[in-house]
């Protein structure tokens, strides 16, 4: 009994400890590690500790110099490497001044003292590559390494030279590490805008499809409806047909709009067509559909599925026309497609939003939408035009539509 025990709490203390060990990953995994500060340079203040050493010890001649220059030192060390971490301040006038400054009391302070006090040329070099860029670092950090190595060997021989070699690297290391830790910064506001542009096309993308779908099938759902109420009273299972068909098209418009939302939807331009005849045949609209050319590549004919779908849905809304002519043409380089109606719809005014999304999309695509009144200033007309890959980049088995395919007119 003790020893089953033992092994329950043994147990219960396992899964305990791997309940907390995921719990402090999932707290831990969001956080980022933030861009280096003034703070993460202060530490290096530490180099001086020796020359204070030097001070408390009484081992430095006219101690009162050396606390003076330890204190200028310190303080615009400190003021340099805060104003470093901002573009506009480490480009100022007063923050290369006080770099100079800084240069001329490590050099005084070097050459009266050697020592511990040569250690300061590191930090100036750690300073000088925090505050500048490009040739002005390369040459700042050259000059003050040879003066610092210059120094160190007046002051302690061989053995001083190392500190030249020292100031070199805390300048460039510092300088490479802050350059590097900027392109992060301006790279992880780069991924910040791009997916706010992604989200703002994603949001433009659904507004369209939306609009688009919705439109045509609230278009086809009237439209339908009125036919079923002047069917009902002489012939009642055409009006139940025409029910039926608005069941259908309410479920087909259920299946696009959830592929919409998850950006899957294809159009297909044979389904369109069929889809405009005969929204447009239930409308009153007699339907005149002429198809010419080899097959179009997926993606244009999603598009100008788009367009007859829009057109279709207009043509019904506002032309109050007697027929309505659907030409697509393709070969070459470039499909053309053909809406025109002898109605009455107002082409004048500025085109709607549908219209809108359809030019912005044709435009992404290369393409172009043009609207308005016919030439003969009868009806209105909307013609697409977009570019197409050559028949050698065609899809492999497609086979260009039967002549009987190419024109179909009347109800349906």
């Amino acid at each position: 009994m003790k020893s089953k025990s033992r092994r329950e709490a043994k147990a219960e203390w396992k899964a305990d400890w791997a309940a907390r060990k995921a719990e402090w990953r999932a707290a831990g995994e969001p956080r980022e590690i933030g861009p280096p500060n003034g703070f993460a340079l202060l530490p290096w203040l530490l180099m001086g500790m020796g020359a204070i050493s030097n001070i408390v010890q009484g081992k430095t001649p006219n101690p009162w110099i050396g606390v003076l220059g330890l204190l200028v030192f310190n303080s615009l060390y400190v003021g340099v490497v805060f104003r470093a971490f901002d573009k506009k301040a480490r480009e100022a006038a007063a923050t290369r001044c006080a770099l100079v400054v800084m240069g001329v009391v490590t050099c005084a302070l070097s050459v009266a003292y050697g020592g511990n006090w040569l250690l300061f040329f590191p930090l100036l070099g750690l300073a000088t590559g925090a505050v500048l860029r490009g040739r002005q670092l390369a040459l700042a950090v050259g000059a003050l390494s040879v003066l610092a190595g210059a120094i160190s060997g007046y002051r302690s021989g061989w053995d001083g030279m190392g500190i030249g070699y020292g100031t070199f690297v805390s300048g460039m290391v510092t300088a490479a590490i802050l350059a590097l830790s900027e392109t992060v910064r301006e790279l992880r506001e780069t991924r910040q805008e791009l997916a706010r542009a992604a989200v703002e096309q994603e949001r433009l993308r659904f507004s369209r499809d939306l609009h688009d779908l919705l439109g045509h099938t609230l278009s086809v759902i009237v439209v339908k409806s009125e036919a079923a109420r002047r069917l009902a009273p002489r012939d009642l299972d055409a009006a139940l047909a025409q029910v039926s068909d608005i069941e259908a098209v309410g479920r087909q418009a259920l299946v696009e709009i959830r592929e919409a939302v998850t950006g899957y939807r294809e159009g297909s331009l044979a389904t369109e067509l069929d889809r405009a005849r005969d929204v447009l045949a239930a409308a009153g609209i007699e339907p005149v559909v002429r198809q010419s050319g080899p097959p179009l590549p997926p993606a244009a004919e999603a598009l100008l599925a788009w367009v007859v779908r829009e057109g279709a849905t207009n043509a019904v809304r506002h032309s109050r026309a007697a027929t309505c002519t659907i030409e697509v043409r393709t070969g070459g380089e470039r499909a053309v497609l053909m809406i025109n109606d002898d109605g009455a719809g107002v082409g004048s005014g500025t085109p709607g939003s549908g219209l809108k999304g359809l030019t912005e999309r044709l435009t992404a695509a290369g393409g172009t939408l043009t609207s308005g009144p016919r030439p003969a200033g009868v009806g209105f007309r909307v013609t697409a035009e977009l570019p197409v890959e050559t028949d050698a980049e065609a899809a492999p088995g497609a086979t260009e539509p039967e002549p009987g395919e190419r024109r179909r007119t009347g109800r349906h």
